[in-house]
């Protein structure tokens, strides 16, 4: 299995993939530059296991490399690591397939354990029919809070975690839902009876 970094700055390339090759000693770590070398590398390396792509990369435009990458791999994670701050941008993404975003802004350790938190999150995955409204009680409880309106960060101030932990636990409830976003998690929630009112 290989773990992929896309991002046409040297320095932070390298650095992304001395993190993951410390979360992942026995996979094969594959570097590019463009997004364009990706196809090419994959027949040269195998399967991949995970996408770590930078937002502006030169010849891409918006969040084309997302969505070309997760038509391609729909359930392989795909994390877009970029200079922007998180918001709207953060969106955008998420809305485009990605399945976390991360400010290249953060601390390493938290970058590590966002990476981390996704893998594991997809190795302990499992499969459930859309229809299956099986929850656990922290995924239940996120529902309530994104009602609420909460933003990750207020999430994770009630919770007493991470925002990047909040992220990925909203990974997995849209995994297990079937969904992309806030917005459809919500509208699933009230048409499953997930939501009192």
């Amino acid at each position: 299995m290989s773990l992929f970094v896309i991002d046409d700055h040297p320095l932070v390339r390298q650095a992304i993939g001395m993190l993951l090759r410390r979360l992942r000693p026995n996979s094969v770590v594959v570097e590019l530059e463009k997004f364009s070398e990706m196809p090419a590398a994959i027949i040269k390396h195998g399967a991949p296991e995970l996408f770590v792509l930078d937002l502006l990369l030169p010849g891409v435009k918006g969040t084309s490399a997302v969505h070309d990458t997760k038509a391609m791999y729909p359930e392989i994670p795909l994390v877009v690591l970029s200079a922007m701050p998180a918001g709207e941008a953060e969106e955008t993404c998420i809305e485009a397939g990605a399945d976390l975003y991360i400010e290249k802004s953060s601390p390493p350790n938290d970058i590590m354990a966002a990476i981390q938190g996704l893998l594991a999150a997809d190795a302990n995955f499992e499969e459930m029919a859309p229809s299956d409204t099986k929850l656990s009680k922290r995924q239940k409880q996120l529902i309530v809070m994104l009602d609420r309106g909460l933003s990750n960060r207020d999430i994770a101030a009630e919770l007493s975690i991470s925002e990047h932990t909040v992220k990925v636990h909203l990974w997995r409830l849209f995994r297990r839902l079937g969904v992309k976003s806030r917005t459809q998690t919500l509208h699933f929630a009230r048409t499953h009876g997930l939501l009192s009112g």
